[in-house]
């Protein structure tokens, strides 16, 4: 799905239509996150989006398993596998699956910590436990009310905030601000922006922790890809968030082609991009979640074979604080009962 352009702007007239059908949606979502959930085995970490859409949910859930990992609490991440066609509870793994299977990002969580994928939270947290689990980073889920959660933030992009404010359809929110914000405990707004500090400033309202964070490119793969003219694709939440790393990193983008979030490329678009790039000398960068997602398709693996990722991370300011948050509410002391 690609995102309705009013969604990002103030609220117009489909804003105004869709209205009733925003209002009975986010109703129910609201009633749905506010039911208790089952307690896993172990201590949840949720990282969560207030939107529909791309915010930098994925990096940091790598980030908070990086610092679970080092203190050594065995986290494994979980996931709902979007996009895949695998059932029940199942750990990834990247010498059998593929995108097809389990979703693109569980692919490429799986390269940095154990993962889990499952449609049943609960479930899937029972398992990543059996497997030897002592944390859970939960990819999404934060209005799933399934799971219980020892820690919850949400992510927001400080750019692009919450659009126009309204609740799905009429907007990008996936249930109303203030009963989102009511659940949560952190907020991890990423990138500059007016948009994002408005929505900082109402989760302080709340008595929420606000942080703020930036996407670093890794160096080593920024110093291969500078001095070549590019040919940039993404088939993600927000592509123009990708383009503006590329242009702030001093990439020659000589050409941007978006895609709608988790787009399956067809044979067709495959060979266009290709023939594109050899045609006019460019070279292929696309997003790690999108190469993830071509690897292991036939059909696909000339694409595959020439573009080249351009991997993030995520990096907090406030990191000391961060890092505390999220170690002390993943104590099996701190747990929820």
């Amino acid at each position: 799905m690609r995102d309705p352009a009013f969604w990002w702007r103030p609220a117009g007239l489909a804003a105004g239509l869709l209205s009733p059908l925003a209002t009975v949606y986010g109703a129910v979502a609201a009633w749905r996150m506010a039911r208790p959930g089952q307690i896993g085995p172990e201590p949840v970490v949720c990282i969560g989006n207030l939107t529909l859409g791309g915010a930098g949910k994925t990096p940091t859930v790598l980030a908070v398993a990086q610092i679970l990992g080092a203190a050594g609490r065995e986290p494994y991440a979980l996931s709902r596998g979007y996009g895949g066609t695998q059932t029940g509870s199942v750990r990834v793994d990247l010498a059998v699956h593929r995108a097809v299977d389990v979703g693109d990002e569980p692919l490429l969580l799986a390269r940095f910590v154990p993962t889990v994928v499952a449609r049943d939270r609960f479930a899937g947290a029972v398992t990543a436990g059996t497997l030897g689990a002592h944390s859970i980073v939960m990819d999404d889920g934060f209005q799933n009310p399934s799971l219980r959660k020892d820690l919850s933030i949400l992510v927001v992009d400080g750019r692009r905030g919450i659009g126009n404010g309204r609740v799905f359809p009429a907007g990008p929110l996936r249930a109303p601000l203030d009963a989102q914000l009511r659940r949560a405990d952190a907020l991890l707004t990423i990138g500059p922006g007016v948009a994002g500090e408005a929505v900082s400033a109402a989760a302080q309202a709340r008595g929420l922790r606000v942080f703020h964070g930036r996407l670093e490119p890794d160096a080593k793969a920024l110093a291969g890809l500078r001095g070549h003219p590019v040919l940039a694709f993404a088939g993600i939440g927000d592509p123009e968030k990708f383009f503006a790393t590329l242009r702030d990193a001093g990439m020659d983008v000589r050409a941007r082609l978006s895609f709608p979030d988790h787009h399956r490329f067809r044979r067709s678009e495959a060979l266009n991009l290709v023939s594109r790039a050899e045609r006019e000398g460019l070279l292929l960068v696309t997003t790690e979640k999108d190469l993830a997602r071509l690897a292991g398709q036939d059909d696909l693996a000339a694409l595959a074979g020439i573009s080249r990722a351009l991997p993030v991370t995520l990096s907090v300011v406030e990191d000391d604080a961060f890092r505390d948050l999220i170690l002390k509410a993943s104590s099996p002391a701190s747990a929820v009962t």
